[in-house]
């Protein structure tokens, strides 16, 4: 038996997708046995332990007081790692934003974004997006630290890790795991019902994310179909600016903005939904792209990381070329008018989940990791 300390910047029940991935691969490491206690960021003024799906999590103080958050909090950290290390076998860190931790023991990092081609795709849309590039660029230096100071590295998808020689690292000596999805709870739905027809976006609203791309392609698609609508599932600090420029579009009633969805809310969307759009200019791996091809829903994807490792164009989705909202807008009023190949091309979504990205197959992956580091 293992007993892993997993070190991730958010955890449920706030977080996006690496909080996501990196708490369904403890809950499947505990299930099969295992011991895993997770220290995660907490609120400022205190700490906070308890348990979570067998996992025992730990949620230290964060103070945001920029650009010094992650050492103080690194120091919190490795107080509390240092105070378990004598009962813990390996730890394993988590890309982005993870505190740098001293230890003897083996350490594992996987990355799930890389700040570096972040940085290069940063969208500078307001005061505020420079202040997050300037932040960005103190966090890359970091994630550089403790990419160097790991025993071993993964990464969620082949162009993550040859991304990682802007670090100056060999992408050849990275291990791929991949990214995971319980097909257990996201499948389809096999009683669809629904009134309206719409597609789905399901995401974090910040740069890089495609967003403003998307409202182009909304009223692209939106002029000609008139039953169509589009749902955009989350927040972040694009969501004034892009409700503003959906007013100015004529889009009201037409685009939905629901703020972030609980689990549950999300299943019921993608199992709903018309199609599920993915605009990035960046991604490594996304975990929404998974959960919405094992609810069977059609995707229309740009072509960019692991997009196009997941995705084979035509078959289990459409990819397009990034930054092109009239590409984007032809390929989902392909699949709106044409309901034979959205179904077909949802079938062959669910199939590529079940086959390769399961969490049981990718959890079997990252003990393998493990093993070879100990």
């Amino acid at each position: 038996m293992l007993h892993v300390c997993m070190i991730t910047s958010e955890f449920p029940p706030k977080s996006a997708g690496t909080g996501n991935y990196v708490h369904n691969i403890s809950r499947k490491l505990v299930e099969k046995g295992h011991k895993v206690s997770l220290i995660t960021r907490g609120s400022a003024n205190r700490a906070r332990r308890e348990a979570v799906d067998g996992i025992k999590v730990f949620r230290v103080p964060f103070i945001p007081i920029y650009p010094f958050h992650v050492s103080l909090h690194g120091m919190l950290v490795n107080r509390l790692v240092k105070s378990l290390e004598p009962g813990l076998t390996l730890i394993h860190s988590h890309i982005p934003f993870p505190p740098l931790v001293r230890t003897s023991l083996p350490t594992v990092t996987t990355v799930h974004d890389n700040m570096k081609i972040e940085l290069d795709e940063h969208e500078r849309w307001s005061p505020y997006s420079v202040a997050e590039r300037l932040h960005s660029i103190i966090e890359y230096r970091l994630e550089v630290e403790v990419l160097k100071s790991s025993d071993r590295i993964t990464a969620v998808s082949k162009s993550a890790a040859r991304e990682l020689k802007k670090y100056g690292l060999d992408p050849e000596e990275i291990v791929v795991i991949g990214n995971g999805v319980d097909e257990r709870i996201f499948c389809p739905n096999q009683n669809k019902m629904c009134a309206k027809r719409y597609v789905l976006y399901a995401g974090r609203l910040s740069s890089g994310k495609g967003l403003f791309d998307l409202m182009k392609c909304a009223k692209l698609v939106c002029d000609v179909h008139r039953d169509v609508e589009f749902v955009i599932a989350g927040n972040g600090p694009l969501l004034g600016k892009l409700v503003e420029e959906a007013r100015r579009m004529g889009l009201q009633g037409r685009v939905t903005f629901l703020g972030e969805a609980k689990r549950d809310e999300l299943i019921r969307l993608y199992q709903n939904a018309t199609i599920h759009v993915i605009p990035s200019h960046y991604e490594a791996m996304p975990t929404v792209l998974l959960e919405a091809m094992s609810c069977g829903l059609p995707v229309v994807a740009t072509a960019v990381g692991g997009n196009s490792e997941v995705v084979s164009s035509g078959v289990n989705g459409l990819l397009v070329p990034s930054k092109t909202p009239e590409e984007m807008a032809r390929a989902i009023s392909q699949l709106l008018e044409d309901d034979v190949l959205r179904k077909k091309i949802g079938r062959a979504a669910r199939e590529t989940i079940e086959g390769f990205y399961t969490l049981d197959k990718i959890s079997e992956k990252v003990l393998d990791c493990y093993r070879s580091v100990i």
